[in-house]
């Protein structure tokens, strides 16, 4: 098999993992590899696909799609995805290896995201590097990769504020068990969902380099934790990996339908003055229960603050009979109109929070919207819900000094009341977090306009291709 690069760079093979908060910024960095004229095959199921078509108007030529059937899904449930995953490997391994030894010019390298430890074991057979991409920052990553190689255990497995302690990672962080990521603690040992999840990450700590979602000026103690860990210096932060300004309006619907227009959201956010706008989001898998719903509905009354609110629809992949489902009462939308806009399905989230109207976004700390938030400048009110947000909160709030803790899961709702005079007092322009967020907004355009992400792509390519 000729391994070489083609004549418009380096031949790179790139596989999503298929959810919006995966897919969307590693095809963000497909396009930053593109504009620096390498060559990309992109890896997509079916459902995927129109995902790539703003990519692919723009660089017909060196953009491939290579779509791989789904398998058959199994029985819904919180396992269904981890048993999605393992077929997806069964299915996807042989079609991958067939389709490089009968490629007349194959890949250099495989980036593939984290939820894709196996693919080691592909570049492996084939021999290649294959790079791990990271959607989450290196603080939460560093904690996903200490638990699953140092292994916590919880010997009483009722005491759900157990501490678990990662005196490795900088800071010393300490979590509760129940804030840990259901991937680890809901099942035991030995269990065949729980192994393919450890050999997943035990396999991206086996893998020749890592490249993050995140930039140096966020997080350099934490990328320096994940080098040492690691044991090579192969680790690159290349983010925030985002549109830049002039893609925003032209992005806006790269994650689904809306059921509202962009221009219409802009429209109603350019009669609104600086800053006075509160963003309500928690991202495209989170749903939010009765009580919770019911509590932020009450706080947006009764603060009298302007809003957009994002409800994410609800549909049968990820909703059982059984869930407790929280809904927008009845009449309320006709109560705030004029004051509040209600957004159901996909928020066009990044033009929105770079808009000069909006100052505040209340947020479940997924890494992309924590991503969102910095580089658009806004105070940012923390209700992390589950996976690695807990220690995105944690960073925003603790260290960075750019966050405002509000709620945790449905372990800590807050009172309706209290979560009013936060959304009233934190809009206000004197906060010295919407001061400290400006300067960190600054770093992260500096970082990607040839800074310290722009030097680490660079470099990670280079050294790919040596």
């Amino acid at each position: 098999m000729s391994i070489a690069t083609t004549a418009t760079g380096a031949h790179i093979l790139v596989y999503t993992y298929p959810a919006s908060g995966h897919i969307i910024p590693l095809l963000d960095l497909t396009h930053r590899l593109l504009r620096r004229g390498h060559t990309v095959t992109v890896v997509v199921l079916p459902t995927n696909h129109p995902l790539l078509q703003p990519l692919l108007s723009l660089h017909p030529s060196s953009l491939h799609p290579l779509v791989l059937p789904a398998p058959e899904r199994p029985t819904p449930s919180w396992k269904s995805r981890i048993a999605k995953d393992q077929a997806r490997r069964d299915l996807h391994y042989p079609l991958l290896l067939n389709w490089f030894h009968s490629h007349l010019s194959p890949p250099i390298a495989i980036i593939s995201d984290f939820f894709l430890g196996w693919t080691h074991h592909l570049a492996k057979q084939l021999g290649l590097p294959r790079v791990v991409f990271s959607p989450s920052g290196a603080s939460g990553l560093s904690v996903l990769f200490s638990l699953w190689r140092d292994l916590p255990k919880n010997e009483d497995p009722a005491d759900m504020n157990f501490q678990v302690l990662f005196p490795r990672i900088p800071n010393s962080p300490v979590y509760p068990w129940w804030q840990l990521p259901h991937r680890y603690k809901n099942s035991k040992e030995g269990d065949p969902d729980w192994e393919f999840n450890k050999n997943n990450m035990l396999d991206n700590f086996a893998s020749w380099g890592l490249v993050i979602n995140s930039f140096t000026e966020l997080e350099r103690v934490y990328l320096e934790h994940l080098r040492t860990e690691l044991g090579h210096d192969r680790v690159w932060s290349v983010g925030p990996l985002l549109p830049l300004e002039d893609d925003v309006i032209g992005s806006s619907n790269r994650g689904g339908s809306s059921s509202i227009p962009c221009e219409q959201v802009m429209t109603w956010l350019d009669s609104r003055p600086d800053s006075s706008v509160v963003y309500v989001c928690f991202g495209s898998r989170t749903t939010l229960n009765t009580k919770q719903m019911e509590v932020l509905v009450s706080a947006l009354d009764q603060s009298g603050v302007q809003f957009i609110f994002c409800v994410r629809g609800l549909d049968d992949r990820h909703v059982g009979l059984d869930d407790d489902l929280g809904v927008i009462p009845d009449g309320f939308e006709d109560h705030v109109e004029g004051r509040g806009l209600v957004i159901k399905g996909w928020a066009p989230q990044v033009a929105i929070l770079r808009h000069r109207a909006v100052g505040l976004f209340l947020t479940h700390c997924g890494w992309n919207s924590v991503l969102e938030g910095i580089i658009a400048g806004v105070v940012m009110l923390t209700w992390p819900m589950g996976a690695e947000q807990f220690a995105n909160a944690k960073l925003l709030v603790d260290e960075l000094g750019v966050g405002i803790r509000v709620g945790e899961n449905v372990e800590n709702i807050p009172e309706s009341s209290e979560l009013a005079r936060l959304l009233v007092e934190s809009v206000s322009a004197t906060r010295l977090e919407r001061v400290r967020v400006k300067g960190l907004s600054d770093a992260s355009l500096g970082a990607i306009k040839g800074g310290s992400s722009d030097k680490d792509l660079d470099e990670f390519v280079e050294r790919l291709t040596r």
